[in-house]
């Protein structure tokens, strides 16, 4: 089952079945995000990117988690999950999903979607009403390198730092200087996350988040992605964000684009 959303000139769907991802994107008739069951914009959620060797600790508990990318585990459960419609209209819509098994504590995932004819705003947030523990948030779109309407996009971003990547794909700790592409890399932009895609002739998209944290992979030939995210990859383990009864996790992003 996949729910649809449409303001005058664009359609987006929704795969709540296949971890509530954007499987969708038309903008005037223009696909923008790669097809297939793995692809389109999913959830990162509880966690983002990679987790190293599967593992974090809560307190003085260690707990492992299943390790999907050897030999780390990446990008979370909301992906690979089920969602439930809580509120669908023609523009608007929310979802949620709750933490189960292997994820150790319990939790509410709430995912809305807001589309106007210039914009689609994602929100998602984590709740709980038992123990506290460290998560995150953010997404993961594959947006398509060409449109077929000009030539290949282009990245355009000033972030303050780069985590410099060790050999196993996680970050070793040290902040550096940006380094050109192409990128499987985290970047820090303490001012809010604000990426700019830019298809020749075709359109440009503007990705902002008040997060502080955005992944850019553009190593594969078919897509580029840009990730909004509540923390850097590893970060249940270097920089835990608690989720705890009194105060949830909440994360945005908002893609807007203009046409030529």
């Amino acid at each position: 089952m996949t729910t649809q959303l449409s303001a005058p000139g664009v359609d987006v769907t929704v795969d709540q079945e296949n971890g509530c991802r954007v499987s969708s994107l038309r903008v005037d008739g223009t696909e923008l995000l790669r097809q297939g069951e793995k692809y389109g914009a999913f959830p990162m959620v509880p966690w983002c990117g990679r987790m190293e060797l599967g593992q974090f600790r809560n307190g003085g508990v260690r707990h492992q988690m299943p390790v999907n990318a050897p030999p780390h585990a990446i990008h979370g459960f909301g992906r690979d999950a089920a969602w439930r419609p809580a509120r669908v209209e023609k523009a608007e819509a929310a979802f949620v999903y709750d933490l189960a098994d292997p994820w150790p504590y319990s939790g509410r995932v709430t995912q809305t979607f807001e589309l106007t004819e210039n914009s689609l705003t994602l929100g998602m947030g984590i709740e709980t009403y038992d123990d506290s523990f460290p998560a995150q948030a953010g997404w993961h779109p594959w947006f398509l390198r060409n449109l077929g309407q000009g030539g290949d996009v282009r990245i355009g971003f000033d972030p303050a730092w780069q985590e410099e990547r060790g050999d196993d794909h996680i970050p070793t700790g040290r902040r550096i200087d940006p380094r050109p592409g192409p990128w499987d890399d985290c970047f820090g932009m303490p001012f809010g996350v604000d990426v700019t895609l830019t298809w020749p002739g075709a359109l440009e998209l503007r990705i902002t988040s008040r997060a502080d944290w955005v992944v850019v992979y553009d190593e594969q030939r078919e897509a580029v992605c840009v990730e909004p995210q509540s923390g850097p990859p590893n970060g249940l383990n270097t920089l835990p964000r608690l989720v705890t009864p009194v105060d949830p996790l909440e994360v945005a992003t908002t893609w807007t684009w203009r046409r030529p």
